[in-house]
Parts: C-alpha cells; sequence; structure tokens
C-alpha cells in the first residue's frame, strides 16, 4: 500500500492541474472543518507544536494573538501591506515617494502572465517571487536559469491560494501578481543581514537579527529594544552572541515606528548593507502562530506588549471594557 500511496502522489504531482486542484480543494475543506468546528483544526495544531493548549476566548501569549488575528482581524490595510506590491505605494504615502524610493529594493518588472517576463532585459542577477505569498522565491545568480523553468515555477505560484489552509486571511484578499526585483547582496556575494523588528502599538519590544538564507538554517539572534540579548531562543536556529549593533540602528527603529503605527502588532523586516537600509516586507502573521521559543515563557512575554483593539473584542466576544 506503501508504494501505491507513493507512486499516486507522483502522478498527481507530475499533473500539474490535477496537483493545484486537489491542493486548493484541501485548503478549502481545511478552512470550513476550522470554521464549523470551532477552529478544532488549527487548536490541535497549535497544540502539537506548541504544547499548551489555544486559547482564542481570552488569548495572552504571542503566538496566541497571532492565530487570533488571522481568524478575526479584518483590517483592510492588512491586505495592502500583505501584498509585495502594493505595499510599495503604502511606503510612499507614510514616507514620502522620495524616502520610500531610497530604501525600496529597485523593482525590475511585475507581471500577472509570466510568459511576457523580458528576460533578456534582465541583470544577471535577480529575485523573482510571488507578491500573495511568504517564503516562496527564487534568487537568480550570474545568468544560471533556464526561462521555461522560471516560467511554470511562475505559474505555479500563481495557482496557490497562499494562506487558505493557514486561516491567513490577510492573503486571500491579494490580486496575484509576479515581480522581480534586484538581487541585494553583500560584496562578497553573501545575503545581506536581515533585521526584524517585533512593534505593538508603534514601539519595538524584540529585535531578530538573522544572517544567511532563510533557507540555509540561518542564524537568528533575540535582542530587545535596547540592542540587549535576550535570554531566549530559536530552539531549531543557531545564535549569534556577540551580534554587532548597526550604527544607523536608531533611524531603522525610527522607521519602523513610522511603518507600524496603524497596526496593534506588525513585523517590520529591513535590510542593512553596510548602512543602507532596504525594506524588506511587512509581516503579520510570524509563522502562522506557531513559533517555538525557548523558553517558552518568552512567548507569553511577548504576548504582554500586545493589547488587542477592544472594537474587536466587543465583537466577537462581548468584551466589557472601557
Amino acid at each position: 500500500m506503501k508504494g501505491i500511496d507513493i507512486f499516486m502522489k507522483q502522478k498527481i504531482q507530475e499533473n500539474n492541474d490535477l496537483f493545484f486542484i486537489l491542493k486548493k480543494a484541501r485548503g478549502y475543506i481545511y478552512y470550513l472543518l476550522n470554521k464549523l468546528s470551532n477552529y478544532r483544526l488549527e487548536r490541535k495544531k497549535f497544540y502539537n507544536h506548541l504544547g499548551y493548549p489555544l486559547n482564542l476566548e481570552k488569548p495572552s501569549s504571542f503566538n496566541e494573538k497571532i492565530v487570533w488575528k488571522k481568524i478575526y482581524d479584518r483590517n483592510p490595510l492588512l491586505a495592502t501591506t500583505a501584498d509585495k506590491f502594493a505595499v510599495r505605494s503604502y511606503l510612499k504615502k507614510v514616507l514620502g515617494e522620495k524616502e520610500a524610493n531610497k530604501i525600496l529594493v529597485p523593482l525590475l518588472y511585475v507581471t500577472d502572465k509570466p510568459e511576457t517576463i523580458p528576460f533578456k532585459e534582465l541583470p544577471s542577477d535577480f529575485v523573482i517571487k510571488p507578491n500573495h505569498a511568504s517564503g516562496c522565491y527564487k534568487i537568480i545568480k550570474n545568468g544560471d536559469y533556464k526561462t521555461t523553468e522560471i516560467v511554470n515555477i511562475c505559474q505555479k505560484w500563481l495557482n496557490v491560494a497562499y494562506g487558505l489552509e493557514k486561516l491567513e486571511w490577510a492573503y486571500q484578499r491579494i490580486k496575484r501578481l509576479i515581480i522581480i526585483e534586484k538581487f541585494l547582496c553583500e560584496d562578497d556575494g553573501k545575503y545581506p543581514k536581515r533585521y526584524n523588528f517585533y512593534m505593538f502599538h508603534g514601539k519595538c519590544k524584540s529585535i531578530h537579527a538573522i544572517s544567511g538564507d532563510k533557507r540555509e538554517n540561518p542564524s537568528v539572534t533575540y535582542l530587545d529594544e535596547k540592542w540587549n540579548l535576550v535570554p531566549a531562543k530559536n530552539p531549531f536556529r543557531p545564535q549569534v552572541l556577540d551580534i554587532m549593533k548597526p550604527i544607523n540602528h536608531l533611524s531603522m527603529m525610527s522607521l519602523a515606528e513610522e511603518l507600524s503605527m496603524p497596526f496593534d502588532h506588525v513585523r517590520v523586516d529591513l535590510y542593512n548593507i553596510y548602512g543602507h537600509i532596504y525594506f524588506g516586507e511587512l509581516t503579520h502573521y510570524t509563522a502562522s502562530g506557531m513559533l517555538k521559543y525557548e523558553p517558552q515563557t518568552y512567548d507569553f512575554e511577548l504576548g504582554k506588549y500586545w493589547k488587542i483593539k477592544p472594537k474587536y473584542w466587543k465583537k466577537y466576544f462581548n468584551f466589557k471594557g472601557k
């Protein structure tokens, strides 16, 4: 039976149309089962990942509040800023076009028809990704690619209803596009350092300093807003204990504050290449609410900084607040 299951799985994957039909069906079924069962599947997944029960009625940990946000927060600005293309307009509105252009990664092409990509006009190094997904990207170096393969990958991305199964509402509101950007790297060709600012009501309470491509087990170091190491870590990632503070870290902090003001919580991801700040993305659903911390108490410490807006509590749980 196991051999037959593997054979059938291979045949389904070889048939792109069938694969995506089944994948989309799975996403809708999972979503509906969650809705009809008071999120029983999500609660089970949460417990299996983190080892404690998900409390949606009165969330207190950071992860619980991420899951709560996925299910109940319907702020239209979430979809705009989760969109890797539309967020450019958000930056220009908040910072002004001149300042936004200084930190935006140069855009080379955008389309909803991958077959129209002008490959001959692109530089030898670039990054290609969908605007409606997280963790989907392909880095091209030294012109090492086949156009047909790239087009096929892009078609697959466009066919995926990203976030549906994970209940990540904002991604379902995005018009799907393919975007091509300049590849950012340091002089030695290494992936640039990234700094994830965890913003709560416009103030930073945690920073994750990350070195290396996220697909290659990068180091992740947890810091507080004053750049002090905190006694917590991601148990699945190495740490760099002597992480160097960027000279312009205050400018990064100020930028993160400006971009985060409309949200009770958002993660502002920035690159810093030899003192030049580049915008990465705004992240609303960190690890889909399944990020393991060691010790676990840090999960609850972060959660204390996040005060869910009373209007949402009133709407869903008859919250009797001021």
